[in-house]
């Protein structure tokens, strides 16, 4: 633990979510395709990485989709809550590492040939120390994937459950990346077939009382919206770059 005064507050986000999370992110659509997107931009821009940390993993659903999808010689998983790292515990092989620690300050350097930050850094308010860290953790030439939600005109009541600070402005993170030692390699919307849903239901339904509407599904529902999620990733990965969605991708290249 390198950041123990601040394990299992409130900061950033409720770790009594965690309980919650765990289960829904097996079966729902948008955390599946989320993974296969993001394991997919890995194999195709960092094929020959082999040294990986995740910042902010919460649970270990996105790390073990990684851990899977090749011989790693190291994998790492950090996250500010233990509550959290008990999930991954039980999701993750032996062999990963996890560890406590405040993501404005991580403990390493010139580390890793690849990075992620997967729907985290929109909840700290110095998201670029965050950048700074991961940059100086990783070699120079190595890679970093992040993923933020986007469109400040969707902000809702979701987003203050979620403690978010933000949602990112189109081109904002690309900026910041640039800022702190990157260069920009792909950048696109996700989650932009199924946008005009996501924003009538923000629009019509945003109410304190409906903090957890967009997970409630039934199984069908949640089947149709995986296979369209499944096919704009799909297409994502054979070259299609969207102009607006619900989140945004970004794979850069540590300089």
């Amino acid at each position: 633990m390198f950041a123990p005064d601040l394990a299992d507050t409130i900061n950033g986000f409720d770790p009594k979510s965690f309980d919650e999370l765990s289960q829904l992110e097996a079966e729902h659509f948008w955390f599946i395709a989320r993974n296969e997107l993001i394991v997919g931009l890995m194999n195709k821009y960092f094929p020959e990485a082999r040294r990986f940390m995740e910042v902010g993993c919460g649970t270990g659903f996105v790390l073990r989709a990684i851990a899977q999808s090749r011989k790693w010689d190291r994998v790492v998983g950090s996250e500010l809550h233990p509550a959290g790292l008990e999930y991954a515990k039980g999701r993750l092989p032996s062999e990963a590492e996890l560890i406590q620690m405040d993501a404005r300050h991580i403990p390493a350097e010139s580390l890793f040939d690849l990075t992620g930050a997967f729907d985290v850094i929109e909840h700290i308010a110095d998201d670029e120390a965050v950048l700074r860290g991961m940059r100086a953790s990783m070699l120079e030439g190595g890679g970093i994937i992040v993923t933020v939600p986007q469109h400040p005109w969707l902000w809702s009541r979701a987003d203050e459950v979620a403690c978010h600070q933000r949602r990112y402005r189109r081109g904002e993170l690309e900026a910041k990346l640039r800022q702190n030692g990157f260069k920009v390699l792909f950048s696109s919307s996700f989650t932009a077939l199924l946008l005009p849903l996501m924003a009538a239901s923000r629009l019509r339904r945003n109410k304190a009382d409906e903090d957890a509407y967009e997970f409630r599904l039934n199984s069908t529902v949640n089947q149709i919206l995986l296979r369209a999620l499944q096919s704009e990733v799909a297409m994502t990965l054979a070259g299609v770059r969207w102009a607006a969605g619900g989140s945004r991708v970004v794979v850069a290249r540590a300089i």
